[in-house]
């Protein structure tokens, strides 16, 4: 894969972990929520390590 294909892995995980973080800090997380943003976030991260 390019350079462009990874950078853009890199920011959707990132993203993802502002949202999660975003989430986590409200009063009452929405476990459904979590549960899929961990999981999307989790899916880059595989997809990123298998680019090497």
């Amino acid at each position: 894969m390019n350079n462009s294909h990874r950078d853009m892995l890199a920011a959707r995980h990132a993203r993802l972990d502002a949202k999660l973080g975003t989430e986590l800090k409200r009063p009452v997380p929405d476990s459904a929520m979590l549960r899929q943003l961990k999981a999307e976030k989790l899916k880059l991260k595989d997809e990123l390590a298998n680019l090497h």
